[in-house]
């Protein structure tokens, strides 16, 4: 027989999570009249090189939520240590977070924030509901790369890795 489970404390788990070290990113997409939106995340990630697929994930009650679940594309920007401030901008409420802040554009694609480590322009491929959250899955269409610290996200705080 085997034991009854220990019921699991959520403030327990949300400090265990806060225990590993993420990177830190801006995800960008387009809205239905093509103005830019953008967010904080830090559960980006690689999936696959071939086909080249990588992974995010959004509060399925977020007010961003129906905006990246219809679009077709997204952006990815790994923030460099400097880029702190642009971290707490985009994850705060402010109505224009993009007030600013230098970005790259091209054409109907998602902005790219300028300074970033790394920048990843993708096509939606994917949403699944897991949990409290859905599941982004994105095809890689392009990717650029820079020198620089990254911006890390530990203790539910910003760091940099020094």
């Amino acid at each position: 027989m085997q034991p009854a489970p220990i019921p699991l404390d959520p403030l327990t788990l949300r400090h265990a999570f806060a225990r590993f070290t993420t990177g830190v990113t801006v995800i960008t997409t387009l809205d239905a009249h093509g103005a830019p939106v953008g967010m904080t995340a830090n559960s980006f990630g690689s999936v696959s090189l071939h086909p080249p697929l990588v992974q995010w994930s959004l509060r399925a009650n977020s007010a961003l939520h129906d905006i990246f679940a219809t679009a077709s594309e997204f952006a990815v920007s790994v923030l460099a240590a400097d880029q702190e401030a642009i971290a707490h901008r985009f994850a705060s409420r402010v109505s224009n977070r993009f007030e600013g802040i230098e970005v790259v554009t091209d054409s109907d694609a998602p902005p790219l924030l300028r300074g970033a480590l790394a920048h990843f322009v993708c096509r939606t491929v994917n949403v699944f509901p897991v949990g409290d959250h859905d599941l982004f899955i994105g095809e890689v269409r392009r990717a650029s790369f820079g020198d620089g610290h990254p911006l890390i996200f530990y203790g539910s705080h910003f760091r940099a890795l020094a």
